[in-house]
Formats: C-alpha cells, sequence, structure tokens
C-alpha cells in the first residue's frame, strides 16, 4: 500500500508541477478541470447516481470549467461569489457536523448532489484564480493543506489521546484526534511566518497568500492561518460523513494507494474559495 501510495503521489507531482510552473497556465487549465471531472464522478457515485448518470457528472464539471475558462470568468475578481461559496461552506460544516449522516440524508438527493457539483466548480475556479494571481501565491496555498494533513498526520501518532480525553469526531471519524489538529495548526503557523519572513527578505517573489494576509497585520495573518486550517479539517471530515453515509471506504479507485479524487482534495475544496475571500474581497 505504501509502495502503491508513493508510486501515486510521484505520477501526481510529475503532472501537476510542470503545468504550475508553465508561463502558460492552458496545461494547468486542462489538468485541473479534468481532475475536478473525475470528482464530479466520484460525487455522482457517493450520492448513489447509476454509472451513465455519474459520467455525465464528470463530463458536465469539466464542460463548465472549460466554459469559465472559455469566457474569461477566472480572469475576473469574483467577491460575491466567495462571500457566498464561503458562507456555504461555513453553514455546512456547522450543520453536517452537528447532525450527522441523519441531517445529510435529509435534503431531495438533487440538492445534495447539485450542491456538491456546485461547490466542485467553485473550488476549480478558486484554484485557477489563485494560479492567475501567481505561481507564489498558488504554491503557498496548496503547502498549507500539504503542510496541515502531514502535520496532523504525526501529531496524531505520536500524541493522540494523550492529552485531550475525547476523539475530534468519533462518529464520523474516529481516526482524527484534537493532537492532530493542534499539530496542523503549529506546523501552518509556522509554514506561514517562514515564508512571510523570506518574502520578506526577498528570498521569495513575494505575493504568497501568507504576505497578503501579513499586509493587515500578524494578528489577522495567525486568526487567517488558523481558520483556513480548520477549514481544511472540516473539509476532510465532511467527506468522511458523506462515505459513511454511502457506506464505502473511499471516494473511489482512481489514484491507487489513495483512493479517489475526492479522498485527496477534500480538505481543499472549503480552503480554495475562502482564501481567495480573504485575499481579494
Amino acid at each position: 500500500m505504501l509502495k502503491q501510495r508513493i508510486l501515486t503521489a510521484i505520477v501526481l507531482l510529475a503532472l501537476l508541477i510542470p503545468s504550475v510552473l508553465a508561463s502558460d497556465p492552458l496545461g494547468f487549465v486542462v489538468l485541473t478541470a479534468v481532475f475536478i471531472g473525475a470528482g464530479g464522478w466520484e460525487w455522482a457515485r457517493l450520492n448513489g447516481l447509476s454509472n451513465p448518470a455519474s459520467l455525465a457528472s464528470a463530463v458536465l464539471c469539466t464542460v463548465l470549467c472549460f466554459i469559465f475558462w472559455a469566457t474569461g470568468l477566472a480572469e475576473h475578481p469574483l467577491p460575491s461569489l466567495w462571500i457566498l461559496v464561503g458562507a456555504a461552506w461555513v453553514g455546512l460544516a456547522l450543520w453536517l457536523l452537528r447532525g450527522g449522516v441523519a441531517a445529510w440524508s435529509a435534503p431531495p438527493l438533487t440538492v445534495r448532489w447539485g450542491g456538491g457539483m456546485a461547490l466542485l466548480c467553485a473550488a476549480w475556479l478558486a484554484l485557477v484564480q489563485a494560479r492567475l494571481i501567481g505561481i507564489d501565491f498558488l504554491l503557498s496555498l496548496l503547502l498549507l493543506v500539504w503542510v496541515s494533513d502531514i502535520a496532523a498526520y504525526f501529531a496524531g501518532r505520536a500524541f493522540g489521546g494523550r492529552i485531550f480525553l475525547q476523539k475530534l469526531a468519533a462518529n464520523i471519524s474516529p481516526g482524527k484526534t484534537w493532537e492532530g489538529v493542534m499539530g496542523a495548526v503549529v506546523g501552518v503557523l509556522c509554514l506561514a511566518f517562514a515564508w512571510q519572513a523570506l518574502d520578506a527578505g526577498s528570498l521569495t517573489p513575494g505575493g504568497s497568500l501568507y504576505s497578503r494576509l501579513g499586509s493587515l497585520g500578524a494578528l489577522f495573518l495567525t486568526i487567517s492561518v488558523v481558520f483556513l486550517t480548520a477549514m481544511g479539517v472540516v473539509g476532510d471530515l465532511l467527506e468522511s460523513l458523506f462515505k459513511r453515509a454511502a457506506g464505502v471506504k473511499d471516494s473511489g479507485v482512481v489514484l491507487p494507494g489513495h483512493g479517489g479524487v475526492l479522498d485527496r482534495i477534500d480538505a481543499l475544496l472549503p480552503v480554495l474559495p475562502l482564501a481567495l475571500l480573504l485575499c481579494t474581497v
């Protein structure tokens, strides 16, 4: 399993890094649109749709992404959209993490499917806007989620259950601990202030997420980074809830050793639009 995870990660990075660093963003646009399309297929399957309907969902997601790009929507500021999507994520988190699987099963299928498809497309739009803002901005945003995930894993392994008596959300994801969350917050704060210092010393381009947030003060940077890290954890928990409701372990089998696309981007989905909200509104 570990060998599969490593090989899959290498292949993904081999595809992602050149598209991120290329001067023309078109390759990045195409690659990520296809990736989000695969997420749309998995989302439809999690909601019990048939194979043809799931395939149609994948095509719809991908086509919508290309339409957004072709019409130039990604190149324009979208403050109202980020406020709406950000509010939707926060509201969804409060409602579902409190109500659990029963709350998720209550709305009609069309509402659940359509809402998820909309959030997937909004996340793609935020991802492309982040790339257009600058490579430094995009990488600093992606690393926030990756460092959070890694720090949470090691903190959870080392300290899980030793400080806090209760699990983070035992009825949704028994493996998640408060110690892991604390480790994620500390790890991302270290990343944020180190990156901001490198920007100030002209060792990096200076357009990172952390420099933009830090321009409003150290307190705003700290609160924003803690909030984004927490919402990344929420994204992970919500996907676990969706899988529990569907009775599956992974969202798909597209990525050997990792599961599905949604298993890899669950934390990014809320963080992307919320980061754009904090930096551009």
